[in-house]
């Protein structure tokens, strides 16, 4: 007989084995986050910012697309089912990756990548939010994220070190092989669909339905569409960071290994803070972790034209990941306790949809702007953005219970 019992405890061998392919996942990401913008400029001689980043727009648009599918076929055709299939679509990526000849094949591989992250991870999200119930997706949201985020760090440190051991080509890719085999293997053979944990909240949860998902989860709705708007600015600056902080490091004469620890530090930092700030989100009010974590973003954002050594980028980028930190598990969090199950896959999926739109949005604004006037200013303009929805936040949101919630413009 399936086992329905929903809780952390009752399911730690199938969340531990989520965990464990959310990391293989967020593995995939990490390849490209140290050295691709260096390959474009060295092996491809692209000087433009706005066309060494077109690989992140083109991802950031893809992944949000597949996270609104992921979402909308979830309970049509099962979790399980969207996860292998995204670890399908990241099979040719290490390979294109390694043996590119043409520009245009890094943004194919790129458009496979942001299927395979679109389907895959959002399949884990909404699978551990199906096992552990309400009181825990806090904590279950920390851990997710913590395991995917410090595997993109580690393999971001990993393809630093080997490129500037070795070079750019193509020894760094060959973790992605490993990570591709594993990924699919385990999502075939040891993970299971999670579709009947939802049939059993179902059964007692009295949030009510929303009208429209898509529209509820936008604009109409106070707490969703807060946090929407939200995650859309962190992940704008992320894609940011991820395009223009190799450059800006490697304009400041850092060596590829030193910026390799520089940027990997802002994922590990994200990834390990997950494991305290998802608690913290089960805990405290969610609106004030939100609205601080999304300030302290902006703060070091500010900071940054004054950083001159090695250690004030690496403080920087540690402080940037913990504001990170605090958001990330939160976002979900929330958008989980503010919908029934029934819509819950579908508003995480819009959720996605909307926040990782924020990579290709980051991607085009910021390259324009450090192409017509310089990396800086980029910088200080995100951290203008991202201060303004700390404070969309801070008045928007209005954290009561799901079943006192009215839907207000």
């Amino acid at each position: 007989m399936v086992q329905t019992q929903l809780g952390l405890k009752q399911n730690w061998k199938q969340f531990t084995l989520l965990v464990i392919v959310n990391a293989f996942v967020g593995g995939m990401v990490g390849l490209e986050r140290s050295i691709l913008p260096q390959i474009a400029e060295v092996e491809f001689n692209i000087a433009a910012k706005t066309a060494i980043l077109s690989f992140i727009i083109v991802f950031g648009f893809v992944k949000a697309l597949s996270n609104y599918f992921a979402g909308a076929l979830a309970n049509r055709i099962g979790r399980k089912n969207l996860l292998i299939i995204g670890w399908i679509f990241a099979i040719p990526v290490p390979f294109i990756l390694m043996y590119a000849n043409n520009w245009n094949w890094i943004i194919f591989a790129n458009v496979l990548l942001g299927i395979n992250q679109g389907l895959a991870w959002s399949s884990t999200v909404v699978m551990k939010i199906d096992l552990v119930g309400e009181k825990q997706r806090g904590f279950a949201m920390g851990l997710n994220e913590f395991a995917g985020y410090l595997a993109v760090a580690a393999v971001a440190f990993l393809t630093g070190y080997i490129a500037s051991e070795y070079g750019v080509r193509p020894y760094p890719f060959i973790l992605g092989i490993g990570l591709m085999i594993l990924g699919l293997l385990s999502s075939i053979f040891l993970i299971k669909d999670t579709r009947n944990f939802v049939a059993a909240e179902t059964k007692e949860n009295t949030t009510p339905v929303l009208k429209n998902v898509f529209l509820d989860t936008t604009l109409r709705n106070r707490n969703l569409s807060a946090v929407t708007q939200a995650g859309l600015v962190n992940n704008l600056n992320d894609g940011m960071s991820w395009g223009l902080f190799p450059l800006l490091l490697a304009s400041k004469n850092f060596n590829i290994e030193q910026i390799g620890i520089i940027v990997a530090v802002y994922p590990a930092v994200w990834g390990f803070g997950q494991l305290f700030t998802g608690k913290m989100a089960d805990l405290y009010n969610k609106k004030n972790l939100l609205f601080i974590g999304m300030l302290l973003q902006a703060i070091v954002l500010f900071l940054f034209p004054w950083a001159s050594s090695m250690l004030h980028y690496t403080l920087l980028s540690a402080f940037l990941g913990w504001g990170t930190a605090m958001v990330y598990p939160t976002f979900l969090a929330t958008v989980a306790d503010q919908t029934h199950p029934v819509d819950r896959a579908k508003s995480v999926g819009v959720f996605r949809l909307w926040r990782d739109m924020g990579y290709a949005i980051g991607a085009i604004l910021t390259g324009i702007i450090a192409d017509q006037f310089s990396v800086l200013t980029a910088i200080l303009f995100v951290a203008i953005l991202t201060s303004i929805s700390a404070f969309i936040i801070l008045i928007r949101m209005d954290l009561k219970p799901p079943k006192l919630n009215k839907q207000r413009i």
